[in-house]
């Protein structure tokens, strides 16, 4: 009687941050044999996230069939994607992916959080509102101001700056400063469905991820050296920019949003029964867009080996889950955040490299084998 009690025994999950990672992970994790608190930190500043953030298929079809009513209407697919890139002389189209399958999804990370939130409160994840004090590792406990409380799994998600990273794990990390700015924003124009488009300047790499007709965001990794000469006029340069390269009869620039870019990719992903996802992770070079289709392939891999656990009977404290799951992910996570890397430090302006980048580019847009390989990467990653 008192094993079958032990069996039967709900697993305890916390799941600490309430961005993107922190969102889905409680509404993929939340299955009938598992208690998930949520714990959101609501203190922080509510500034408005004007980022698009782009998916592959199998990751827009992973969201689709494991959260209920999802607005698909918010996920704008896209079936074609140019190249292009900044010669001595002339911006060169080098490269395109057209043909009739999903290419991409792209979606605005302010309404998809908010439409996350209305979905989670119909779910049995119980949100918290209480910024976590402390970790205690030995005994897989949350500590809060006025209260403390026990887990079987405790998964952090919290960004790449929060501390309690280093006090669980210490700075084991690969960590690289790209003297960039990601600058960030929405752009209304006249031109109806655009392509998403790749545009490796001098200035640095910029990306055109629509979200919907006459709409899209614009992700610009801006060497400091440009970024500090127009920081003060910053919309205004962004603003001439994409008129010098569209040529738009009509045009309206949101906001601008500004973050320094880095690559961190750690080289622990947990300690005993605390597991962390997310930024907190990997924070790799935004240039190809698969920053998030990282995250969303860690969440399956985790809700699968705890499902599989849950299905035998066994506990997942104490278990070999998280081994098992950092064995299966880190391989990719690794070779992909360092893949991306090598391609950001290829196309950075060199004026030693730059005529033999511009005779290599030439030859790149007559490699059918290259555009396979390159859509199957993307949309599947490495481990399949």
């Amino acid at each position: 009687y008192l094993f079958f009690i032990t069996i039967m025994k709900k697993h305890k999950i916390c799941i600490v941050g309430g961005g993107l990672t922190g969102l889905i992970s409680a509404i993929i994790l939340d299955h009938k044999e598992v208690d998930i608190d949520l714990l959101i930190n609501n203190k922080k500043k509510n500034i408005k996230d004007l980022r698009s953030t782009a998916i592959s298929e199998e990751n827009f079809n992973f969201l689709k069939s494991n959260i209920k009513n999802l607005n698909t209407a918010q996920f704008n697919s896209v079936k074609k994607i140019n190249l292009y890139y900044q010669g001595s002389k002339k911006i060169t189209n080098f490269l395109n992916f057209d043909g009739k399958k999903n290419l991409m999804f792209f979606f605005e990370n302010e309404k998809f959080k908010l439409h996350l939130l209305k979905q989670i409160k119909k779910t049995r994840v119980n949100i918290i509102n209480k910024e976590v004090k402390k970790v205690d590792i030995s005994k897989n406990k949350i500590i809060t101001k006025l209260s403390s409380k026990n887990y079987d799994l405790i998964i952090l998600c919290l960004g790449s700056k929060s501390d309690i990273y280093q006090k669980i794990l210490g700075n084991r990390e690969i960590n690289k400063n790209y003297n960039e700015q990601s600058i960030t924003g929405n752009v209304r124009h006249n031109m109806g469905n655009l392509p998403a488009q790749q545009f490796f300047l001098k200035e640095g790499p910029l990306a055109i991820l629509p979200y919907k007709k006459n709409h899209f965001s614009i992700v610009w990794s801006l060497g400091n050296k440009y970024y500090l000469k127009n920081k003060n006029n910053i919309s205004l340069f962004v603003k001439n920019k994409l008129n010098n390269l569209f040529k738009f009869k009509k045009i309206t620039l949101s906001k601008i949003q500004s973050y320094p870019l880095s690559l961190s990719i750690k080289t622990n992903y947990f300690k005993k029964n605390i597991l962390i996802l997310g930024d907190g992770l990997h924070v790799i070079h935004p240039i190809a867009g698969q920053g998030f289709n990282l995250i969303l392939r860690d969440i399956r891999k985790i809700d699968e080996l705890i499902k599989y656990n849950i299905r035998l009977g066994l506990p997942i404290k104490n278990s070999g889950i998280l081994k098992t799951f950092t064995n299966s992910r880190k391989p990719e996570n690794f070779l992909l955040g360092i893949g991306i890397d090598s391609t950001r430090t290829f196309f950075k302006e060199n004026k030693y490299f730059d005529k033999l980048k511009e005779n290599l580019l030439e030859n790149f847009s007559r490699s059918e084998t290259l555009k396979t390989i390159s859509k199957r990467i993307a949309n599947l990653g490495l481990n399949q």
